[in-house]
């Protein structure tokens, strides 16, 4: 099937041919003639098949005919993080070269000034993240009750996210009358009763099961001490065939230690979190894409919806705690149907994540081995080799046995030089004199000060009418 045959109009085919798309992904064939009819849809297929443009596509078509208000923006589209936001915004820029929509983009640490001047000339197209459009909306500088069409993309990294109080409180600013696309990766139970709430009749589309993996990326798992996961990854980015890669950590604070270790490697990385300010986040997810930076260690800021042209490898240096996240952290790579490699280190620790992930996805990652590494010094955690701390690298048996020999140590005997050497007399100190104490002498109390005089009233004399018996 082509673009041709799904009901678009002309400039947004055109827009299409120009990007070289011409055949619709499975999501978009289902969707797009759905969202044209105006009817709601709930979207739920896996990261990489091309969501987005399933719902940037027909909001095109449908927004060409009529004018925005001041503060009123047409269209709403809600999004999880700054990055997914931006991706979207440069997308409605693409496709919609063609059309005269205007559109606002409300994020974090950007200025509130330019996002306003935007606001106020009206908008068709308003993407924003929940906490920033209430922000602005409870400035003033916003009106809802003028959106006819409402997007709410990446559902389920919403929930995670802690942000569906704000989501609901936004919709319920929403005129009741309007379009509702609801899309998500996954479709939880939290996330299906939430979209019962906000659709209205939708039509559901799926093209794969939820919570799959994609059938072209190669996966493997390799299973290290912690100690060693750094060499470990080292050593898989420089056997594979590594044109550019995401390196997925847990922690903010562990993706600045681990691209500093890179860097001193000799590698070309980069970080990405979320405590880096707006404009250095922007600057280096732009130089990932343009090839500046070869490997991106980021935190889960970067799992979601994050299209990067023929990302070749992921690497988990991390197991997710989420068993979702890493379906969503190898779908950056092996996207648009091209075959992408993920890897990841999991310490004898992590075995439970990887259970879980394992049953999410209905099958076991391969286990693959480090090239180059012993595995016999693996199996037996020897991580202190480099001087990583006195047993942190030991597996349980290796360090039980360790503290019961230390137990079962005799203690040392003391002893005595057989001929101990005379020591000399210590001669007598002289006496100090004695300084003459004076007595001790307790300050006066305040009312010792006074006279002692008894006092008048009703201390020594009685009125005679207190004295008169009662009748």
């Amino acid at each position: 099937m082509s673009f041709e045959s799904l009901g678009l109009s002309a400039p947004v085919l055109q827009a299409v041919a120009a990007k070289g798309y011409t055949e619709p992904t499975p999501i978009q064939e289902k969707a797009i003639p759905i969202v044209l009819m105006g009817r709601d849809v709930l979207g739920c297929a896996q990261t990489g098949t091309g969501k987005t443009a399933s719902f940037v596509l027909p909001m095109i078509d449908i927004l060409a005919q009529g004018r925005a208000k001041m503060r009123m923006p047409r269209s709403l589209i809600l999004e999880p993080t700054r990055e997914l936001a931006a991706q979207v915004a440069e997308n409605f820029e693409i496709y919609g070269q063609n059309n005269k929509l205007s559109m606002a983009l409300l994020i974090g640490g950007v200025s509130f000034e330019d996002q306003e001047r935007a606001l106020e000339r009206g908008v068709d197209v308003l993407i924003a993240t929940p906490g920033r459009l209430l922000d602005h909306f409870e400035r003033g500088k916003v009106l809802l009750n003028d959106v006819k069409v409402l997007v709410i993309d990446e559902a389920d990294r919403m929930l995670d996210m802690g942000f569906i109080p704000d989501v609901e409180r936004i919709v319920g600013l929403l005129p009741p009358l309007r379009q509702t696309l609801f899309f998500s990766a996954t479709m939880p139970p939290e996330i299906r009763r939430l979209a019962d709430r906000f659709l209205s009749n939708p039509k559901e589309v799926s093209v794969t099961p939820p919570a799959s993996t994609a059938k072209n990326i190669v996966q493997g798992l390799t299973v290290v001490p912690e100690a060693d996961k750094r060499e470990a990854l080292r050593r898989l980015i420089r056997d594979q065939d590594v044109k550019n890669a995401i390196v997925f950590c847990n922690r903010k604070r562990d993706v600045a230690v681990l691209q500093g270790s890179l860097k001193k490697h000799g590698f070309n990385a980069g970080a990405l979190h979320g405590d880096m300010s707006q404009p250095a986040r922007m600057e280096t997810l732009e130089r990932f894409k343009q090839g500046d930076i070869q490997i991106l260690v980021a935190s889960d800021v970067a799992a979601r919806g994050l299209d990067i042209a023929d990302m070749s490898h992921v690497f988990n240096f991390d197991v997710p705690f989420s068993p979702e996240d890493y379906v969503h952290r190898i779908g950056r790579t092996g996207r648009a149907g091209k075959t992408g490699h993920s890897f990841t280190l999991a310490s004898p620790h992590e075995g439970g994540l990887v259970e879980a992930i394992e049953k999410l996805i209905g099958n076991a990652i391969p286990r693959v081995e480090v090239p180059g590494l012993d595995a016999a010094a693996f199996e037996a955690g020897d991580g202190r080799r480099r001087g990583r701390g006195r047993g942190r690298g030991m597996d349980k048996p290796r360090r039980e046995a360790r503290d019961k020999g230390r137990r079962d140590r005799p203690e040392p005997k003391a002893s005595m030089p057989a001929d101990p050497a005379p020591q000399p007399a210590a001669e007598p100190r002289p006496e100090r004199p004695q300084r003459e104490r004076k007595p001790a002498t307790r300050p006066e109390r305040r009312h010792e000060r006074h006279d002692q005089a008894a006092p008048v009233g009703l201390g020594d004399h009685v009125p005679a009418f207190l004295a008169r018996p009662a009748r």
